[in-house]
């Protein structure tokens, strides 16, 4: 029995391919892509190839390459099948030296003629010619069914009523013949739509799938844009207070160094007198104090006013002092 290795990555096709192959009595050998046919070819000898012209790894073209290259398949027929036949296809069918290209879905028993046509071309091909002469035993035999070929159609002319019912056999064989090959297209058209249909359906469940996980993704990213608005808001709202107290700190910071500058004029003035001394002695600890206190004003920004206004009053009695004892200096 022949064997015809069918490569399809249309599981529809295969099955239309396999039916219509074995119902001409042909063993079939079924591959899914390229791949698969191209690890049977490298073990296994198939009377036909017939490969799909485009599949997801190596295309009906590489397969005929392969073919074509080894020198035990080169002479193994190859028919390539494609649901679009153009110039194009054409060109590279022919390049790849394929026997033949089919349209799919293939039309009545379209397939199997044409695989037919391939394997009566090969088995040709493959006999020896025939010899010149007629061996006797074989002229008798042609003799013999000559005799009885003229003996049948004897009885046929000889007995019109059988004739009539044969023609009317062969016409009604013919039109049981037509109608199984339209039922057979028909039947072929539902599978390949069928296997479409499953098809659509699969890639349908894929894109749902896809959609749902894109609808969890986007609502995972609305739920960290609401969480960064939120922290942005609370972060604009908490700038101006920040700009406040930077601006009481440097405030502040100017008042101190104002304040130590005036001391240290004091200290230069007033070096030989144990009051000024005392005082002096008694600003620098309230400058220390007054230096801890502003590198916390974060914490006691609403008190620098008030401790600033007694700073104040203080610095105005050690003036008064300082004016005392620089007008008993100018008297002395």
């Amino acid at each position: 029995m022949p064997t015809i290795l069918v490569a399809d990555d249309s599981i529809a096709v295969r099955k239309v391919a396999e039916r219509l192959l074995t119902e001409a009595g042909l063993g079939v050998t079924l591959a899914a892509n390229g791949e698969e046919a191209l690890a049977y070819l490298a073990k296994e000898r198939p009377d036909v190839v017939v490969s799909d012209v485009i599949m997801p790894d190596k295309s009906g073209y590489e397969v005929c390459a392969f073919v074509r290259g080894n020198s035990t398949l080169a002479a193994t027929p190859v028919l390539l099948i494609s649901g679009i036949v153009n110039d194009d296809v054409t060109k590279q069918a022919e390049s790849c030296r394929a026997d033949g290209i089919l349209k799919k879905p293939f039309q009545g028993t379209s397939l199997k003629d044409k695989v037919l046509e391939l394997l009566a071309k090969r088995q040709h091909q493959a006999q020896a010619p025939a010899p010149k002469s007629i061996p006797r035993q074989a002229a008798s035999a042609i003799g013999a069914a000559d005799t009885g070929s003229r003996a049948i159609n004897e009885q046929l002319a000889a007995s019109p009523q059988t004739a009539f019912q044969l023609k009317d056999i062969e016409d009604q064989l013919r039109s049981e013949r037509a109608r199984t090959e339209s039922l057979s297209k028909r039947v072929a058209e539902l599978e390949v739509q069928a296997g479409r249909a499953n098809e659509l359906a699969r890639l349908l469940q894929t894109e749902r799938k896809r959609v749902a996980e894109l609808e969890a993704t986007l609502h995972a990213e609305r739920e960290t844009a609401a969480q960064l608005v939120q922290q942005l808001t609370t972060l604009e709202q908490a700038a101006p207070r920040a700009e406040q107290l930077e601006e009481m700190l440097a405030a502040e910071q100017r008042k101190g160094r104002e304040i130590a500058q005036r001391l240290h004029e004091i200290e230069q003035g007033a070096t030989k007198v144990q009051e000024i001394e005392a005082l002096l002695a008694t600003e620098r600890d309230r400058n220390r104090l007054l230096t801890h206190r502003v590198s916390e004003s974060e914490q006691v920004a609403e008190n620098a006013t008030k401790r600033f206004e007694e700073m104040v009053r203080k610095l105005g009695d050690i003036a008064g002092l300082a004016s005392q004892l620089g007008n008993g200096k100018g008297r002395s």
